[in-house]
């Protein structure tokens, strides 16, 4: 007997699975409908044809043609290796005088059912089958004993012609039977959920494995137009490289100094402030810095159009196009709506993993937050991404705004613990101006300086003035002066 895996063509999946199902067994998939049961069903199907394996597709809720627009929708077609048996009543239990049908079952017509699969695998001799849907044998069956007893039937005749066996479960009827949980091999089960706002979301979970390790938990995955795409849930435990740190300048003198010296590589760094105090700015500071240096960047824009974003930047001195033309800088917009944090995470991993990635921006965490809203859940996802991307050597950066503008700060979300850096931005009242300052509230690597200096924002760019030694309340929004000169910044540009 082959005791390898088959692979499902899935490369998510069969990550999750490692390396796939195992042969010879049968396996339950699981999901209401409109989750992706067929559209997996069939991609396990053609990994089969294209490892030169025979294939069967036993369908009891859909036609032939049915299954094979749904195919043809996704790009596939059908080759002889793969055969579709259209499991249909007798046409004398459809003829209008006979009350029963097949969905009136009887012992006959339970037994005529299986006998008419069991011909087609005794004429196809496939070592891949999938039976869709159980639903039907269970309504066939009317009593959970019948109903396990010609599971168990079908394992065994299965088990004979050494195939590997998809089950398909629609949970339309007795969604709580866990008749065949007990006698599957393994159990996959799929989920759809519908947020009050944007794009439905899927996922999925192996329930069981026997005898195999699997990734478990829940794994995002989406259905598009040339198939399922599962994005396994990062784990950053599975990654120990770890690279050696050094220190990384954001290009101008007080900020580095603020930081002590700079930004180590291989840290996180939290921008912290309310809106319009510069987050992006500053963190794409670093980004063109790093640009600079021919290290290559990847920015995660959530919450801004990106013809703005190059507008905004390129009159404060920052040249984004410039940048992206030099092939070490890749930005991407990333909406909220469409997007589940699984699949995020996993483009994260790909930017790093495949692009030798360095420095990542994520702006912000509030567009974040909006793909996930249960915060526990969001702080879970930024631990594990954060410490894959310190293993990875890459520095990221992300920025949170936080509600009001001056006094009580509030964030969406509290995850300044899991950064290595946190900058905290404010803006304050002095002189009749609205200002704004910039302190280091922490960094994890080494020290900084625990002053507070006033910054500002013009066409030149990111100007940093000297430590605010003589005021009192900055943080607040209204401090009091305690000195004999105002360090303030002047305008240079009115």
């Amino acid at each position: 007997m082959n005791t390898s895996k088959a692979a499902t063509g899935i490369a998510g999946l069969d990550d999750i699975l490692v390396g796939g199902l195992s042969r010879s067994h049968v396996f339950l998939l699981e999901g209401e409908p409109g989750t992706g049961k067929t559209t997996v069903a069939l991609q396990f199907l053609l990994a089969g044809a294209q490892a030169g394996e025979r294939s069967l597709y036993i369908t009891l809720s859909e036609t032939d043609k049915e299954l094979r627009d749904g195919a043809l929708s996704h790009g596939w077609t059908f080759d002889e290796s793969i055969d579709i048996f259209e499991l249909t009543p007798p046409e004398s239990l459809l003829d209008p005088e006979h009350q029963q049908s097949l969905l009136y079952s009887s012992d006959l017509e339970l037994g005529e059912a299986t006998r008419q699969i069991f011909d087609a695998v005794e004429r196809v001799r496939p070592t891949r089958v999938v039976i869709d849907s159980l639903s039907e044998i269970r309504l066939l069956a009317q009593s959970s004993l019948r109903y396990r007893r010609q599971i168990l039937a079908i394992k065994h005749y299965f088990a004979r012609y050494d195939a590997t066996v998809l089950l398909l479960d629609d949970l339309t009827t007795e969604s709580l039977d866990k008749t065949v949980h007990s006698v599957a091999h393994g159990v996959i089960r799929l989920e759809e959920l519908n947020p009050n706002y944007g794009a439905e979301r899927r996922r999925l979970r192996v329930v069981k494995y026997r005898g195999q390790k699997y990734r478990g938990g829940w794994h995002d995955f989406t259905i598009l137009a040339d198939g399922i795409h599962v994005f396994p849930r990062l784990v950053a435990a599975e990654h120990r490289n770890r690279n050696d740190s050094q220190q990384l300048s954001s290009s101008i003198q007080e900020l580095d100094d603020l930081l002590g010296g700079g930004i180590d590589s291989g840290s996180s760094t939290l921008i912290l402030g309310p809106a319009g105090t510069g987050k992006s700015l500053i963190s794409l500071i670093f980004a063109a810095a790093a640009v600079t240096r021919g290290e290559r960047v990847g920015l995660f824009i959530f919450d801004e159009e990106l013809g703005l974003l190059h507008s905004r930047m390129r009159k404060i001195g920052i040249d984004l196009q410039a940048l992206k033309a030099t092939g070490n800088l890749l930005i991407e917009q990333v909406d909220a709506a469409e997007l589940s944090p699984g699949e995020f995470s996993h483009r994260v991993r790909h930017y790093v993993d495949k692009k030798q990635i360095k420095t990542v921006v994520i702006d912000s965490l509030n567009g974040y937050q909006a793909a996930m809203p249960e915060e526990n859940a969001l702080v879970l996802h930024m631990h594990e991404l954060l410490l894959y991307l310190n293993r990875q050597g890459a520095s990221t950066f992300m920025t949170v705004a936080q509600h009001g503008l001056v006094g009580d700060m509030r964030a969406p979300v509290d995850i300044t613990y899991l950064a290595d850096t946190v900058i905290l931005l404010r803006y304050f009242e002095a002189l009749g101006k609205v200002r704004r300052a910039i302190s280091i509230i922490k960094k994890r690597t080494g020290t900084h300086e625990s002053t507070i200096r006033e910054y500002r924002i013009n066409s030149t760019g990111l100007k940093i003035g000297a430590p605010l030694h003589d005021f009192q309340g900055v943080l607040r929004g209204v401090p009091h002066y305690f000195g004999e000169s105002m360090p303030l910044l002047q305008d240079e540009d009115t």
